[in-house]
């Protein structure tokens, strides 16, 4: 009687991608591109209506409206389309948007005597994106 057995092994160039990780991955891309979105759209506001953000006397990273909009944009637009490449695969934007999302969680760490509840939103989704590029980043690929 021959039984019939299965084996996990994995030879050559085949690789087994676990499902979650692929759905973190993806889901971490779309964030990146919403985060980016909602970066530039503080920077925008920030850039053409002066007195939308409250302003604290005395908080050592003090910084005028218009600078926050510039930091807000680029960070934005950078994140955005780095979501692009991590969604395809690309190993240079899976790079790039853990530095980038390092960088906007700090922007925003920064900013949150100026808008709290958003800073602490942007920073809670930054950290979601770390995290899913770091631990599974690269099972999106092919």
């Amino acid at each position: 009687m021959t039984e019939r057995t299965t084996t996990n092994y994995v030879s050559g160039d085949q690789r087994v991608t676990n499902g979650w990780a692929v759905g973190g991955i993806t889901l971490a891309a779309v964030l990146m591109m919403m985060a980016g979105t909602f970066q530039v759209l503080a920077g925008v506001v920030a850039l053409f209506e002066d007195k939308f953000y409250a302003t604290t006397p005395n908080y050592t990273f003090e910084f005028d409206a218009t600078a926050w909009g510039w930091i807000h944009l680029a960070i934005g637009i950078v994140l955005g389309v780095a979501g692009f490449g991590v969604l395809f695969g690309n190993l240079a934007a899976r790079i790039v948007g853990i530095g980038v999302a390092a960088l906007s969680a700090v922007a925003n760490f920064l900013f949150i005597p100026h808008y709290p509840f958003w800073s602490l939103a942007i920073i809670g989704l930054d950290i979601f994106v770390i995290w899913a590029l770091a631990a599974h980043g690269d099972e999106v690929r092919g």
